[in-house]
């Protein structure tokens, strides 16, 4: 019998300007001790500084494709087999995907010293839509593991 509970999951909320559920969890992961209407000013205005420099029609077309290319398709977990701890590569569930490149977006947007969170949201999601910056350097790492593991697939049940 399993020692963890069924999961319950919530239905989507929706963000006021978008309505997009994407933006939703954004502004969520961007907000500090409840503060939501901050993070939601900080959210709208690093999308809107996104589209300077570029012909995007769409709000929000830089923001999904940075989402996307930051998305890790594999992740290793440990697994304690006999005695010994394995790195066991598996595959990443959608809605942790996106939930991985949300926070590692953000978390370098916020290691970015001396820059406005705003500002640095901006560049970190240009950066990560065109392929570059540190969310795809830490999403290729992240495969690298899992890679550099895949003589210890056949433990994964």
């Amino acid at each position: 019998m399993s020692r963890r509970r069924r999961v319950i999951h919530k239905e989507e909320k929706l963000d006021g300007r978008y309505h997009s559920p994407v933006v939703a969890r954004l502004i969520s992961t961007v907000m500090h001790s409840g503060k939501k209407s901050l993070a939601e000013r900080i959210v709208y205005t690093a999308i809107e500084e996104t589209r300077t420099g570029t012909d995007a029609v769409d709000p929000l077309e830089i923001l999904h494709k940075a989402i996307d290319n930051v998305k890790p398709r594999l992740e290793v977990k440990s697994r304690r087999v006999g005695g010994a701890t394995y790195q066991v590569p598996m595959e990443v569930p959608p809605a942790r995907q996106l939930a991985l490149a949300m926070r590692w977006i953000v978390s370098y947007a916020q290691g970015r010293k001396n820059v406005p969170l705003v500002k640095a949201l901006a560049s970190e999601l240009k950066e990560a839509a065109n392929g570059q910056g540190n969310a795809i350097k830490k999403r290729d790492d992240t495969h690298k593991m899992a890679q550099a593991n895949r003589a210890f697939a056949h433990f994964r049940f």
